[in-house]
C-alpha cells in the first residue's frame, strides 16, 4: 500500500505530506480546525478523491475529526494508532505508552542512518524529545523536556513580570534587557539539554526534526547533524508500505 498522502496530527499543528517518488516530496503545517484550509491544500496538491491517506498523531481526537472529514471528502483513510503496527523492536518497559511520534521518528531514522551505528533522535516542538536508536535498530527510550514556547508560558505565568517570549531567532549572552535575556536562557536550556543527553561521540549522528529545529540546530555543533522536517512523515509512510 503506498499512501498518496501521510498526515501527522501534533499538539498544536496538522502536518500534511505528499508522496512520491518513495519519499515525502512536500510538506505543509495546517490549523487543527479549519477545514477550508484543508479543502485549500487538497486542492493545490490535487489530491483526487479515492486516495489512500495514512494518519496518525498523538492527538485522537484532532485525528479522528480529519479522518471523518477525509471520508467525506472521498477519501481513504489507513491509521497508525498502536506500536504493533510499526516496523520497530522497542526496548522499553511500557512501549504502549510511548508517543508513536516518538517512535514513528526511530521507524525513519532506521532507514536514514548507518548499519554499524546507533543515532539519537530530537523532536524540538511543544515538547522536545531526546530518543536513542542502537546499531541494531531497537528503539531504546529516551528523555522528554518542555520546548521553547512552553517553557516562555511557563516563565510568564509564573511569574509577576516576565513578558511572554515567541521570537526566538536571536540570542545573545550576557543579554542586555529581560527578553534578550529569557530568549538567551530558554534556548541555551534546550540546547544544553539536548547535548547532555547526546554527548559528543564521533560514531552516532543526531537527526532534529519538529517545528522548532531550524531555530535549535544551529546551536548543536558538538557532533554529526541532520536536520529532517520530513522525519515523523516519512515514518508514516514506511510503515504502511
Amino acid at each position: 500500500m503506498k499512501p498518496a498522502v501521510v498526515v501527522d496530527v501534533g499538539n498544536t499543528r496538522i502536518k500534511w505530506g505528499r508522496c512520491a517518488l518513495d519519499r515525502v516530496t512536500d510538506m505543509t503545517s495546517l490549523a487543527h480546525d479549519d477545514d477550508a484550509e484543508w479543502r485549500r491544500q487538497m486542492t493545490t496538491w490535487q489530491i483526487t478523491p479515492g486516495s489512500i491517506w495514512a494518519v496518525s498523531g498523538v492527538q485522537p481526537k484532532q485525528r479522528d475529526r480529519l479522518c471523518d472529514w477525509l471520508a467525506g471528502a472521498g477519501q481513504k483513510t489507513v491509521v497508525i494508532n498502536s506500536h504493533l503496527q510499526l516496523p520497530l523492536r522497542i526496548d522499553v518497559e511500557f512501549p504502549e505508552k510511548v508517543g508513536l511520534d516518538r517512535l514513528l521518528n526511530a521507524v525513519a531514522v532506521n532507514t536514514e542512518r548507518s548499519a554499524e551505528a546507533g543515532a539519537f533522535i530530537v523532536d524540538a516542538g511543544t515538547a522536545v524529545t531526546v530518543d536513542y536508536v542502537d546499531a541494531s535498530g531497537t528503539f531504546q527510550g529516551g528523555a522528554i523536556f518542555p520546548g521553547l514556547r512552553l517553557m516562555a508560558k511557563s516563565l510568564h505565568d509564573h511569574t509577576a513580570l516576565l513578558p511572554v517570549i515567541d521570537d526566538f531567532r536571536a540570542t545573545t549572552f550576557p543579554a542586555k534587557n529581560t527578553e534578550d535575556a529569557l530568549r538567551s536562557g530558554i534556548v541555551q536550556a534546550v540546547v544544553g539539554g539536548i547535548e547532555r543527553l547526546a554527548p559528543p561521540l564521533s560514531w552516532s549522528l543526531v537527526f532534529v526534526s519538529g517545528g522548532d529545529a531550524a531555530l535549535i540546530a544551529p546551536h548543536l555543533t558538538s557532533r554529526p547533524m541532520r536536520v529532517w522536517p520530513e522525519m515523523t512523515l516519512e515514518g508514516i509512510r514506511r510503515s504502511v508500505q
